[in-house]
């Protein structure tokens, strides 16, 4: 049995950590940090309650790397799992070094001041995690990560050529508000807003924000718009699967949503450079963060299903061939099982999944890696075991 540290309070470590003591024969011992202790104790009840297992709480500002270094030594665990704000990574991973502890994360590093995804940041800390005997596996979520399993689960078992990927994320569901978004409002507005990229013939291709989109027939959930989008797991997965063509990544957003953003965007409200109020320096984005809905208060009635997948087109056997690959979460199902969203779920869950393969010796090698770099077959089992069944079908439809 394993001890892992996980930090973060927010909706998908409700989440992970649920999911993390659901296999007490490989979590041994759960430590669950944030800044604010008391959201902590929170999620811990809520696990003591629902499973009967003890949860250790800290507080613990991840921003600062010698508190974290300090947090890392006081518990000694086996993993750090980061479901914090995607700007602590970097902080994270540099107390990860000095202590000499795994990392696992769910979404690459970005600049607080420039809405800007790479992971050319963390993959500088490749030759120094690798000289430490550590490993770092980057982007355990779904998206990255379930997504990039996906591609690699293809590429093993489905095709012999992979041409085309193309990433669909729809969320189908109804939380009932006017405006909300379904995890960190301050992120979330970051990468909608964001120029729209796509990488084609070895080149990265760049469009105006939400400028292209089409229709999509998304299993279970029906006809959405879905609009080109730039995301981090396209940038590994160019580079590791062999004789890819073409990669893009399309999200769907209802009239409503773009209405809202359109207006907050207008108005400045999503601008991320700090502005004078009353004597004082804030960001706008960060105050609407302030005053939107938790995306973790949004479980509760949500209706409706999400739809993740990769559209993906290649030869096998010579043969032209288009697989769809997804899963289907229903926000219901997991507010019922652990008053949690399903796009909290979906995150949480493949996160507690890595870390489980990492904890087992399942993907062990030190380094700095992205999830299409190892085995699928063990993921893609633990996917069906905990919580979110794939699916395969052939799929006739081209994603224009």
């Amino acid at each position: 049995m394993a001890k892992v540290l996980i930090i973060g309070a927010g909706g998908v470590s409700n989440v992970v950590v649920h999911k993390c003591a659901a296999v007490p024969e490989v979590f041994g011992e759960i430590i669950l940090a944030s800044r604010t202790r008391e959201r902590c104790e929170e999620i811990a009840a809520r696990v003591k309650k629902h499973l009967n297992r003890d949860t250790i709480t800290d507080q613990v500002d991840a921003d600062d790397v010698r508190r974290t270094v300090q947090l890392i030594q006081k518990h000694n665990p086996d993993l750090v799992l980061n479901v914090a704000l995607p700007y602590q990574d970097i902080s994270i991973m540099d107390a990860c070094l000095e202590t000499g502890v795994d990392y696992l994360d769910t979404a690459n590093y970005e600049p607080p001041d420039e809405a800007k995804f790479e992971y050319k940041w963390q993959w500088a800390y490749r030759e120094k995690y690798q000289q430490n005997n550590i490993m770092a596996l980057l982007g355990s979520g779904f998206d990255p990560g379930v997504t990039n399993v996906f591609c690699a689960y293809a590429q093993k078992h489905l095709f012999d050529e992979i041409h085309t990927i193309d990433i669909v994320d729809c969320n189908g569901g109804d939380h009932g508000k006017a405006f909300a978004t379904n995890f960190n409002p301050e992120i979330n507005i970051r990468e909608v807003t964001a120029r729209g990229k796509y990488w084609e013939n070895g080149q990265w291709k760049s469009t105006d924000p939400l400028s292209v989109h089409q229709s999509f027939n998304f299993p279970e959930v029906g006809e959405r718009n879905m609009y080109l989008m730039y995301h981090e797991e396209m940038e590994s997965l160019a580079l590791n699967i062999k004789g890819l063509r073409r990669i893009r990544f399309w999200m769907t957003f209802g009239e409503e949503y773009l209405t809202h953003l359109r207006v907050l965007q207008n108005v400045g409200m999503t601008r991320i450079d700090k502005v004078d109020y009353q004597g004082h320096k804030i960001v706008p984005l960060q105050f609407l963060k302030a005053v939107l809905p938790d995306p973790g208060s949004l479980g509760d009635n949500y209706k409706g299903k999400t739809c993740i997948g990769c559209v993906i087109g290649g030869v096998k056997d010579g043969k032209p061939s288009r697989k769809f690959i997804y899963n289907i979460c229903d926000h219901a199902e997991t507010y019922k099982e652990l008053g949690s969203q399903a796009v909290s779920y979906t995150t949480g869950v493949p996160a507690m999944i890595g870390a489980k393969l990492m904890l087992t010796g399942k993907w062990k090698k030190a380094g700095v890696w992205n999830m299409e770099q190892w085995d699928p077959d063990p993921f893609m089992e633990d996917l069906n075991t905990y919580g979110l069944p794939w699916k395969v079908e052939e799929w006739s439809h081209s994603v224009k």
